[in-house]
């Protein structure tokens, strides 16, 4: 157990230093070039993952349904990342995202029917309240324009969860995950190459080699080892893990960008991160019972 917990928390750091190198890679990047770079490589190796496996398979008219909305999901949320990483700050951006899991549950309980409990609510109103302190400095509520796109990109990913969960029921998560990140470079690509300047694309070796183990470390690697660690110890335990992002981020963003993490940012990264707790350790109980339930009247 204690093993899962080290890789679990090796993947939250991983995931939680994007918001830095993310900064640092939008320097030397057009955004959605970068975007469109990453997505590339992800889709690259999905693909040859999926041939070397023999896990290439046609989509069905159904399947279409659910991938071309979350393929055009992709291509926001990557795009709106990047974008807002060139004016936010890495902490405020780690902490606009952290709050995913709130939205990804409201959502479910719109549009999927789950039961939204008094507990669910008092998180999201806390969690809520925390991005106000982030965003608003503790007084009148002022987005930038960089927090704009973050919270762009939390929505478009929160939403494609929800479309994920529903092609879910019909294919495996590896379908939709490769499925949906090749469409989506697919959809970027013609809107990067209008947008932006390949000109403007760094020529350092070094900015390509961290553009390419990012890639590879956050959406491959991370990715597979969360999956195979979160069967061992059951999804609550390793969602709590999730939590850390946004304290990744300060940490890195001090030691390697010299962000000063202002006590406004820790007083909503309280908030947040608390009100997640509280939201999503309800949410996992309710599936347990459900399970046990329906356990015992088989």
């Amino acid at each position: 157990m204690l093993r899962s917990y080290i890789w679990l928390t090796f993947c939250v750091t991983i995931w939680g230093s994007n918001f830095v190198f993310g900064a640092i890679l939008v320097e030397h990047f057009p955004p959605m070039l970068l975007a469109i770079s990453r997505l590339a490589i992800t889709s690259i190796f999905f693909v040859c993952f999926a041939w070397s496996t023999g896990r290439l398979v046609k989509p069905t008219k159904r399947d279409w349904k659910y991938l071309v909305p979350i393929a055009l999901l992709t291509l926001i949320n990557q795009s709106s990342f990047y974008i807002g990483l060139q004016y936010a700050d890495p902490t405020t951006s780690s902490l606009i995202i952290s709050i995913s899991p709130i939205a990804v549950s409201l959502l479910a309980a719109v549009f999927l029917k789950e039961r939204l409990t008094v507990r669910m609510s008092i998180g999201s109103v806390v969690a809520l309240t925390g991005v106000f302190f982030v965003v608003g400095s503790g007084g009148s509520l002022s987005i930038s324009a960089g927090e704009t796109f973050m919270v762009l990109a939390m929505l478009s990913f929160a939403i494609s969860m929800i479309l994920t969960r529903k092609l879910t029921e019909l294919r495996d998560p590896f379908f939709a995950t490769s499925y949906g990140t090749v469409l989506g470079a697919g959809l970027l690509l013609p809107i990067a190459l209008v947008r932006d300047s390949v000109s403007e694309m760094s020529t350092e070796l070094w900015a390509w080699a961290l553009l390419i183990v990012c890639a590879l470390m956050m959406q491959v690697v991370c990715g597979l080892v969360w999956n195979r660690e979160m069967q061992k110890v059951g999804a609550a335990k390793a969602s709590i893990f999730l939590n850390l992002q946004p304290f990744v981020a300060m940490s890195l963003g001090f030691l390697i960008l010299g962000k000063v993490v202002t006590g406004t940012q820790i007083i909503g990264a309280i908030l947040i991160v608390g009100g997640v707790l509280v939201a999503t350790t309800q949410a996992a109980r309710s599936v347990r019972s459900r399970r046990v339930k329906s356990q015992t009247e088989a």
